[in-house]
């Protein structure tokens, strides 16, 4: 019989907590104990997220049950940092905290708790080891997966970055841009040159480079739909494309979800899947790396229960096996 592990979810209510119960549901290795949330306890997990009638009699917690062996964090940043901080979780139990509060370097540390960047394609192995995971965020993933096979040559200098996502990623609470009147026939640029994933993105392509520190400079977009992120980088480099095709190959051979094209990629490829597709193009000197992604998957949910699959050896695809919504 395949190991069953019992799984804790913090912060079920939102767009990733609704996420990551609808892909444990139907993942062979995992039972849900409990789906926390203060405001909705005692409600049917299926009274918020309406596509889960028939699916599970769930519903939410207001306590928290040791007894599991991972717990995820789905929560706002800052707020998993301070979950932590007030209740005093066994030490056993693996944690994936999908907000930002310990992917960095100088902030991975909370008591005897330690958080490793949870980026496979750039360090499975302290994964596979680790107890505890910092998910990386949405569009840092998007980017980095762009930019980690030139940054292992040494060849980033400075990289001029555009991406824009789906209104998912401004998660579930209400604004003024994300109602439907908003959205609708409209796109916006917004932190521009200072997307707060830019610290994670530099630390890991420092990570990859060395001493030089990489550029990355970055103008996110709010797009007209909901699910997605397409991101392109600009750069110079004297490689031939079809060196670069050799280069993003063998770099992502032994990832099973990140996937190189010769093709134009398009965001329905990846939506409602935890992959990223990859597409290059050249003129002259310089180069455009366009990478796209789900942000609630592979941005979010799905690569955290890829690192769950790292966690307990599981294989990596377990549970992710998901169609993309291409009709």
């Amino acid at each position: 019989m395949s190991q069953l592990i019992k799984v804790g979810i913090i912060g079920g209510a939102g767009y990733t907590g609704g996420e990551l119960i609808r892909v444990l549901l139907r993942h062979p290795n995992t039972e849900i104990s409990f789906v926390h949330s203060t405001s909705n306890a005692g409600a049917l997990v299926s009274s918020v997220h309406g596509d889960l009638v028939g699916d599970t009699q769930m519903t939410f917690a207001s306590t928290i049950d040791q007894a599991i062996d991972i717990l995820f964090l789905c929560v706002g940043h800052g707020a998993a940092k301070q979950f932590l901080a007030d209740n005093e979780m066994n030490a056993a139990i693996k944690i994936i905290d999908l907000s930002q509060d310990f992917r960095l370097t100088s902030n991975d540390t909370l008591g005897d708790r330690k958080f490793v960047y949870g980026l496979p394609e750039l360090q499975k192995a302290a994964i596979q080891s680790a107890q505890n995971i910092a998910n990386p965020g949405c569009f840092a993933t998007a980017i980095q997966l762009g930019l980690l096979p030139l940054a292992q040559k040494g060849l980033l200098g400075d990289v001029y970055t555009t991406g824009i996502t789906g209104s998912t990623g401004a998660g579930q609470g209400m604004s003024l841009t994300s109602h439907f009147s908003w959205r609708e026939n409209n796109i916006q640029a917004y932190k521009t040159l200072q997307h707060q994933h830019l610290h994670e993105i530099t630390q890991s392509l420092q990570l990859l480079q060395g001493n030089e520190k990489p550029q990355v400079n970055f103008v996110p977009w709010r797009g007209d739909f909901t699910r997605g992120i397409f991101v392109t980088s600009v750069l110079q480099t004297n490689e031939s494309l079809e060196n670069l095709y050799a280069l993003y190959e063998q770099f992502y051979d032994w990832h099973p979800f990140t996937h190189v094209s010769k093709n134009n990629i398009d965001l329905k490829q990846v939506v409602n899947t935890n992959k990223c597709l990859i597409h290059i193009e050249q003129q002259g000197n310089k180069v455009a790396i366009h990478s796209v992604i789900d942000n609630l998957l592979k941005g979010a949910v799905g690569q955290a229960v890829q690192n769950m699959n790292l966690l307990f050896g599981f294989t990596e695809t377990t549970g992710l096996q998901i169609k993309a919504n291409y009709f």
